[in-house]
């Protein structure tokens, strides 16, 4: 039987910008009228998705399937790390916790994962004209070469041809190529088909010259040189490294926000709708500095709760959010966020690191527990105070009970979720994707007394991003020689 055509990009290393090509070579060929599906073997995010069978996912990968006009499945990314820290990560295996695991020990645990990994694959195939394959970090690393299955290790079980990506911006994009091309084995190099040159800034001009040198040295052709594009900042980032890096740009707010950047933040693309309100400055502050006066502290979600709890307490940030509050500031908690606003929280079955417990921020009066089993679902409802219709998805270990959640702050699919103070100046809820929603932004922002722009959509944002993107990859590279190698395997 003739196999579905798939093209797989690997990266010369992280942050090479492999999910948002993915994204764009989705949009673009399915504007051709092809039948897409991304896929990436094994993601390592904190950014996570869930789907509609209650799965979990890497948020790119939804992204991608956004792009490519189709609902996202758990098979689009079936093995997701969740790093907990101290060399831990949890471990999401067809959407659901299969346990939490040391580096090494996820090693020899990848033994048994190839299969399930190739029969989502498989799955996918099904369903598509062409898949789309998004390796992780860098497709050299030799060193764990031996149980891979996120890059040459997936592509060599499934026979599915390469690109390789490097990133220009970093610098040295020759040696990335060369370097990778050189330590990959025989059967590795003859899947790789060409190179895509990512994040270009300069004279392509003056850049002839190296596709020549990294042809003489590998043999291996230029399927283009994609030109920087500012229209992705509208797109959610991977990890926190696109957090720290893709700062939003500068300008004078009518309300200020401050985000406190803890250790282990996830799902931070909860930001990112605000970040478009013209009336609203975002300043996320590093370790090492004091939170600032502002009018919102939002405190994000954690993949490790007690972990970053007491992160927050090491920077003397419980200090700050006090007087902030003390002085008639507001603050609002998502999920993590949210319980530590809290009086307790307490993890007794060590889900999330060792059996702790420690004392919240108390500006709350709930408490919350960790339970084994993790609330995954996308929901509807309304936030009580405004009104506003809203929507997204919960995505949590803790349960959260006390008196304040008489209080609630939404209404869920037939159920109350968060709690509000009995000043309402301190709220939280389980809710993420939030800000995605227009009317609860809007009425948001006006409560704390600015202007929001009526005519932002935020759909409307991410599918402008999506579009431009797409005619930037078709104007940047060679789609019909990256279909063909596709077609070819």
């Amino acid at each position: 039987m003739a196999k579905t055509p798939a093209i797989m990009l690997q990266g010369t290393g992280s942050d090479v910008g492999k999910s948002v090509l993915v994204a764009g070579l989705a949009r673009a060929f399915t504007r051709r009228g092809l039948k897409v599906r991304p896929f990436k073997p094994q993601n390592m995010s904190n950014n996570a998705a869930v789907t509609a069978d209650g799965g979990e996912i890497g948020r790119a990968q939804a992204l991608q399937a956004r792009a490519a006009g189709v609902a996202p499945s758990i098979d689009m990314n079936p093995v997701l790390l969740k790093p907990q820290g101290n060399r831990v990560s949890q471990v999401i295996v067809e959407g659901r916790v299969a346990g939490v695991v040391s580096a090494s020990d996820y090693q020899m645990m990848k033994i048994g994962l190839l299969p399930k990994v190739v029969a989502s694959f498989a799955r996918l195939e099904e369903q598509a004209d062409i898949v789309l394959v998004e390796g992780a970090g860098s497709a050299a690393e030799v060193n764990l070469r031996a149980f891979d299955i996120a890059n040459m290790g997936f592509a060599l079980a499934a026979q599915v041809p390469v690109a390789l990506v490097g990133d220009i911006d970093r610098g040295g994009v020759i040696a990335q190529l060369v370097g990778t091309h050189e330590l990959l084995a025989p059967e590795e190099r003859a899947l790789v088909k060409g190179y895509i040159v990512n994040k270009f800034r300069g004279d392509l001009g003056l850049f002839a010259d190296a596709l020549d040198i990294m042809r003489g040295y590998t043999g291996m052709r230029c399927f283009g040189v994609v030109p920087w594009l500012d229209a992705t900042r509208e797109l959610p980032a991977e990890d926190s490294m696109g957090l720290r890096q893709t700062p939003a740009p500068a300008r004078d707010g009518t309300i200020r926000i401050v985000v406190p950047v803890l250790p282990r933040i996830a799902n931070f693309d909860d930001l990112d709708p605000l970040r478009a309100e013209p009336s609203v400055t975002i300043e996320l502050v590093e370790p090492g500095r004091p939170l600032p006066r502002c009018d919102l502290i939002l405190l994000p979600g954690s993949k490790a709760t007690l972990s970053d709890l007491a992160a927050l307490r090491r920077e003397g940030w419980d200090i700050d959010i006090q007087a902030h509050v003390r002085h008639g500031g507001h603050v609002l908690g998502i999920c993590a966020g949210y319980q530590m606003l809290g009086k307790t929280i307490a993890d007794p079955h060590g889900l999330e690191g060792e059996p702790d417990s420690a004392p919240g921020l108390g500006l709350l009066d709930v408490a919350t527990e960790m339970a084994p089993e993790k609330i995954l679902s996308n929901v509807n409802g309304l936030e009580i105070a405004s009104g506003a219709k809203v929507a997204g998805y919960e995505m949590h270990l803790g349960r959260t009970t006390g008196p304040d959640t008489s209080r609630p702050m939404l209404q869920l699919d037939g159920h109350d979720d968060g709690a509000r103070s009995a000043t309402g100046r301190v709220i939280g809820c389980h809710l993420h994707g939030l800000f995605a929603n227009d009317e609860f932004r809007r009425a948001f922002i006006t409560r704390l007394g600015a202007a929001p722009d009526l005519t932002l959509d935020n759909d409307t944002r991410i599918e402008k991003a999506l579009d431009t993107l797409a005619r930037h990859v078709e104007i940047h590279i060679d789609l019909d020689a990256l279909l063909k190698h596709a077609q070819a395997r």
